[in-house]
């Protein structure tokens, strides 16, 4: 039999009819793969048969493939049957390296005994398990394993659902630093705690010898001692309260203590504390209270306003110091002085004529007149002094009374102002006043102010010889101020310029007087309803003013 030869046509074709079953044959393997056939048909020696995908179902197939866990299914020797492409993802290996060869390649040695107790349960009943598989560059990657055991045509499976532990495991890493790192900063906070418990028993101690040493003192000093909180409201008394008023802690405390108040002196003495409460301001005012005996004796309370850092008033801490006996000092000293300037005024007055008397005379020799001249000097300024121990005398015993018209203070001013022209020759008056400022008042009395204020701005301005008088008006009041540019005055020194006796104390400055002149003339505004203030700066001048309210009409 001759062997038949085909032409290269016929092998083109058979080739490739070959090369389109091939195509085919891939194409029905890919669809396989995939799950996008459930069934197929093949022809063979008994016809066309009918092969069923049971474990194909494409719904199933890409959902598997769509998770972000890896799916594997073993069969009863450990080999892969299948794997989705998770899987092979995670373990760094091509799916086509990953399908058919033994699932326990991935598992280290460390974990094998581990790998055998979770499958041995996978197969009985549905179980999990976490365990670390090695992919392909060696790395250790925790995975929670679940295992289902599945029936297929061929025999008995296992499906294994692998979840990747790899941020959770970091999360608990973190988590077990962060704790370690917080039992670090617990331990740390109980030792300060401890130091802190430590630090606040000692002061504590500290505290409570403070307050014994503050009570010892308080009860052992010749002064009454008291406290209050914010409100003004009494929380504390030393000894010496309760052996002088005779009263109990608890008539005493809150505002009991008003009760041994003289009742002439309550309201006067309530309205200066609301004040210095409102302002947290010092207080500083006298009264009288009820001795044990019901008799009465003047103190002079004094408040400190107590504030925390951020300058929040929270307390007062004050004093009551008795000044009885200054009181009856003074004012024995009041009516030696109101004796004594009386006295001296009748032989002042004669001597004042003689003076005059022989002043009159003619041809008398130049030496003797220059006598005369300064002797007269020296008595007017004896007779000033002596006119203002009758004021003060006047002053204390309430008597100072003058009678009040209306009259136009700009008169007042510029008589004043041509008096000190010709007492103080070299002084320069710079006049800043308006043209009519009308007031109720005493014009001899008004003079008497503005003189003192003017002859007290010559006598601090040693080296100046220029004044300004000034007048403003606002709200119904008018102003009247002297200014001056010498030495100054001490913030001490304008809080106490107006007591009586008070002097001006200057190392390298000293001036004649007894003090009285601004006592006066503040008490002779304050009849006149009127307020006195003082602005200054050392080495720069002075501001001495008063203020009257204006007549209408």
């Amino acid at each position: 039999m001759m062997n038949q030869t085909k032409t290269y046509e016929e092998l083109s074709a058979e080739l490739e009819e070959l090369r389109l079953q091939v195509q085919e044959a891939n194409e029905t393997l890919h669809a396989i793969k995939t799950g996008q056939i459930d069934a197929i048909f093949v022809e063979n020696e008994k016809g066309r048969q009918l092969y069923t995908l049971k474990t194909a179902d494409q719904t199933y197939r890409v959902f598997i493939e769509k998770m972000k866990e890896g799916a594997v299914t073993l069969n009863s020797n450990e080999l892969i049957l299948y794997s989705n492409s998770q899987f092979a993802t995670m373990i760094g290996e091509p799916l086509s390296k990953v399908i058919g060869i033994p699932f326990r390649r991935f598992i280290p040695d460390i974990y094998k005994n581990e790998f055998d107790k979770l499958v041995k349960k996978g197969w009985g009943s549905d179980s999990k398990g976490e365990l670390s598989l090695q992919n392909k560059t060696g790395q250790l990657i925790p995975f929670l394993l679940s295992f289902t055991s599945l029936e297929l045509d061929d025999g008995m499976a296992l499906s294994i659902i692998l979840t990747d532990l790899s941020a959770q495991k970091n999360v608990e890493k973190e988590l077990q630093l962060k704790n370690v790192q917080l039992e670090a900063i617990k331990q740390k906070i109980s030792g300060m705690n401890e130091q802190l418990e430590e630090t606040v028993e000692e002061r504590t101690k500290d505290l409570l010898i403070s307050r014994e040493h503050f009570k010892f003192l308080a009860d052992n000093i010749p002064v009454i001692v008291w406290t209050t909180g914010q409100d003004g409201s009494i929380d504390y008394f030393n000894k010496r309260w309760y052996e002088f008023t005779g009263l109990s802690p608890e008539q005493s405390m809150g505002l009991g203590s008003q009760a041994a108040l003289y009742d002439a002196d309550l309201e006067p003495t309530l309205n200066a504390w609301t004040q210095a409460i409102e302002k947290g301001a010092h207080f500083d005012f006298e009264y009288r209270i009820r001795r044990a005996d019901g008799k009465y004796r003047w103190f002079l309370g004094k408040g400190h306003p107590l504030k925390d850092e951020e300058g929040k008033l929270v307390a007062w801490f004050g004093t009551s110091t008795d000044i009885e006996d200054q009181k009856k000092e003074m004012e024995k000293k009041d009516e030696f002085m109101s004796v004594a300037s009386h006295e001296l005024k009748t032989p002042l007055t004669s001597l004042k004529g003689y003076i005059q008397l022989m002043q009159q005379h003619r041809d008398l020799p130049d030496n003797i007149e220059k006598y005369i001249s300064k002797a007269n000097d020296s008595v007017n300024k004896l007779q000033h002094l002596i006119n203002d121990l009758l004021d003060v005398s006047k002053i204390e015993a309430g008597k100072l009374k003058f009678d009040m018209h209306k009259l136009n203070l700009v008169d007042i001013l510029n008589a004043c102002i041509e008096n000190s022209s010709y007492i103080y020759a070299s002084l320069k008056i710079k006049k800043e006043i308006g043209k009519t400022l009308p007031v109720f008042g005493n014009g001899e009395r008004l003079e008497q102010v503005i003189m003192n204020l003017v002859s007290n701005a010559v006598k601090y301005s040693p080296d100046k010889n220029e004044i300004i008088i000034r007048t403003t008006v606002e709200n119904d009041r008018v102003t009247v101020s002297v200014i001056d540019f010498g030495i100054g005055l001490t913030e001490t020194d304008q809080k106490r310029i107006f007591e009586r006796f008070y002097r001006v104390e200057n190392s390298n400055f000293f001036t004649s007087g007894l003090g009285m002149g601004l006592y006066i003339s503040a008490q002779i505004i304050k009849e006149h309803h009127g307020k006195m203030q003082v602005q200054s700066q050392l080495n720069k001048g002075s501001s001495i003013s008063f203020s009257l309210p204006l007549a209408g009409g």
